[in-house]
């Protein structure tokens, strides 16, 4: 679809004094393997054949279109410049998928291309996510050179047990290795792992966090396995999943261990040390503005009256072909006045320091009076900070974030609220 740059400026309802921070992600669709828990936008790479073949066989080369796709991403940017003129990019982050299949110089190219047409701060922060595997393993001192900034490494667990639960295509040996190398070739990189996995016991948590925390990485993600509709694990849930209690028992001890190394809980799944938070996500947290280009990628990007999303052609084929058509976008909407609050609160309450309350209007053009029934709730119910200056989870609120975000839901009234 084309989008009318006047619509979007025409007068509205909202009235925002300024445009957030803007971070650009970029997606690169192919992986190896489609793990079964994944409901990303990642596709199974497989050459095409001459019967169903969307992309041009000749170039395949054995592997994915590496070119190909990096024009229609080029041609997608370009199209969407006019919606960011101007605007500075504090952040870049190239996610999957699995983006370290594409070869360094692709990497190089991709950057380059980004710089030449965006206004980049001197300290943009550039991160890639890359798997484990001897296939990449060289590769992670070349990225560097290509100009990320960061690395992420998704690791998932060190236990080769689990890893196969999991789906994964990397063994704990590769794992290991690929982030000794991510150590030596990056002064800011992230280790993922999972928690309450198929079969995991409290002490192969114990073992999975010691193995992550001895390999000091600065950065550290944590995600709860979450069985999401649309996967593999939704239609077969796998056996011996741990209970909630054994899961918030293992979520303690995450906590607990990786602030005496350092590693402070900076939000629901992140820990870092002091001068390593992750800027691109916490510019999502802060209800912040990012353009997505790629296959299936997401955008959220603010106007003087109003906030809009975007969601790209999620089949890599058809977005290629949609892209350099200037055609990339496949939906479009206006975030209505009543979603604003929800969308709003349901990223910044994630974040274990809060936002000043002025944030609110700020980000969404509408007064605080818009959610301060809703706030009160909260504090009430000991949700929230009383610090009448800043939306602040407390510890309470932390623990049970999904109760409190349901507090700003569009049809939530206080009935009952007690």
């Amino acid at each position: 679809m084309n989008l009318d740059i006047a619509h979007l400026m025409r007068p509205g309802t909202l009235n925002l004094s300024s445009l957030p921070p803007l971070s650009v992600y970029v997606h690169l669709p192919w992986c190896l393997k489609k793990c079964p828990y994944c409901d990303f936008n990642s596709h199974e790479w497989r050459a095409p054949t001459s019967a169903n073949a969307r992309i041009p066989i000749q170039n395949a080369d054995n592997g994915i279109p590496e070119e190909d796709y990096l024009n229609a991403l080029c041609a997608d940017l370009e199209s969407s410049l006019p919606l960011i003129w101007g605007r500075p990019v504090h952040s870049i982050f190239i996610g999957g998928g699995t983006p370290s299949l594409f070869s360094a110089k692709g990497i190089a190219r991709l950057i380059s291309d980004l710089r030449a047409r965006l206004p980049l701060v001197p300290d943009c922060e550039i991160t890639l996510e890359a798997n484990p595997g001897t296939f990449e393993k060289d590769r992670f001192h070349a990225f560097r050179q290509a100009g990320v900034t960061r690395l992420s490494v998704g690791v998932q667990s060190f236990n080769d047990v689990h890893l196969k639960a999991l789906g994964r295509v990397h063994d704990a040996a590769q794992a290991i290795e690929a982030v000794q190398e991510a150590a030596m070739a990056f002064d800011t990189f992230n280790i993922d792992l999972m928690y309450a996995l198929p079969g995991q016991s409290m002490k192969d948590l114990e073992t999975d966090l010691a193995t992550a925390l001895n390999l000091k990485p600065s950065h550290l993600s944590i995600y709860h396995l979450t069985i999401e509709p649309n996967t593999l694990f939704a239609k077969h849930t796998p056996a011996g999943l741990p209970q909630d209690d054994m899961a918030y028992d293992m979520l303690d001890v995450i906590t607990e261990q990786t602030a005496q190394q350092g590693l402070h809980r900076y939000e629901v799944s992140a820990f870092a040390k002091d001068g390593h938070r992750c800027w691109h996500n916490t510019n999502y947290w802060q209800f912040g503005d990012y353009l997505g280009i790629g296959a299936g990628a997401h955008s959220k990007l603010s106007f003087a009256h109003r906030v809009c999303r975007m969601v790209r052609h999620r089949e890599p084929g058809l977005y290629m072909q949609k892209a350099m058509a200037g055609t990339a976008i496949a939906q479009s909407n206006e975030v209505s006045r009543s979603e604003l609050p929800f969308e709003f609160m349901l990223n910044v309450l994630r974040l274990k320091d809060g936002v000043p309350v002025n944030a609110f209007t700020e980000r969404t053009g509408l007064p605080v009076s818009a959610i301060t029934k809703n706030l009160q709730i909260a504090q009430d119910k000991g949700l929230l900070s009383k610090d009448l200056s800043l939306i602040q989870p407390t510890d309470k609120g932390f623990d049970f974030l999904s109760d409190l975000q349901t507090l700003f839901l569009p049809e939530f009234d206080g009935a009952g609220a007690g």
